[in-house]
C-alpha cells in the first residue's frame, strides 16, 4: 500500500505555451527555470507528499494550464535517500531565490541612485563635508570652572541605603526579636 504519492508532468493544456506555462510555475513556486523545464522532461518538481497534498500541488498545476498525475511512491522509509536529495534541492533553490532577490534589490537601488538629480546627490556630499568646516567653540568650555554640587543628597541616601541594610541584617540574625 502507498503512503505517498508524487506529481508527474503529463502534459499542457490546450492554448498554453510551454515557455509561458514555465515562466509561470517557476514564478509561482519562486524556483528557477531549470526546475521546471527538468519537470517537463520527466523529473520531479515535488517531494513524494500524502495523497492531499499531492492533490493540491496537481491542482495548482492545473490552474496553470499543466497538466499531471498522481503516482503511487513505496513506504516512506524506502524513501529516505530521495527525501534528502529533494530537501536539499529545496535548500538550494530557496538560496538561489534569496541571492536573486537580492540582486533585484541591488538592481532597484542603482536604478533609483541613476533617477536621482545629480545636484541633490552633491548637495548631500556637501553637507557631509560641512562640519569638518565648522569652528568649534571647545576652548571657551574648557576655561570654565567646574561647578561643585552639593553631596548632601548623595550622602543621606548612602546613610538610609546602610541604616536598612543594618535593620535587615537584625531581622534576619534574630528572626524571634520582631516577630513578637
Amino acid at each position: 500500500m502507498a503512503n505517498n504519492f508524487r506529481v508527474m508532468f503529463v502534459g499542457l493544456a490546450e492554448g498554453t505555451e510551454a515557455k509561458t506555462a514555465c515562466v509561470n510555475l517557476a514564478n509561482k513556486l519562486k524556483t528557477s527555470e531549470d526546475k521546471v523545464t527538468q519537470f517537463f522532461n520527466g523529473k520531479t518538481l515535488f517531494a513524494p507528499n500524502n495523497k492531499d497534498k499531492a492533490l493540491k500541488q496537481a491542482k495548482l498545476l492545473a490552474s496553470l494550464g499543466i497538466k499531471s498525475k498522481l503516482q503511487a511512491t513505496g513506504e516512506p522509509s524506502l524513501q529516505r535517500p530521495d527525501a534528502t536529495s529533494q530537501r536539499d534541492d529545496r535548500i538550494f533553490d530557496a538560496l538561489d531565490y534569496i541571492t536573486s532577490s537580492l540582486i533585484r534589490l541591488e538592481e532597484k537601488l542603482d536604478e533609483l541612485e541613476q533617477r536621482l538629480p545629480t545636484n541633490e546627490l552633491k548637495n548631500t556630499e556637501d553637507e557631509n563635508d560641512e562640519w569638518q568646516q565648522d569652528d568649534l567653540m571647545l576652548d571657551d568650555q574648557l576655561d570654565e570652572p567646574v561647578k561643585t554640587r552639593s553631596n548632601t543628597l548623595l550622602y543621606s541616601l548612602i546613610a538610609t541605603a546602610v541604616l536598612l541594610l543594618i535593620v535587615l541584617g537584625i531581622y534576619l540574625a534574630f528572626p524571634d526579636l520582631v516577630s513578637n
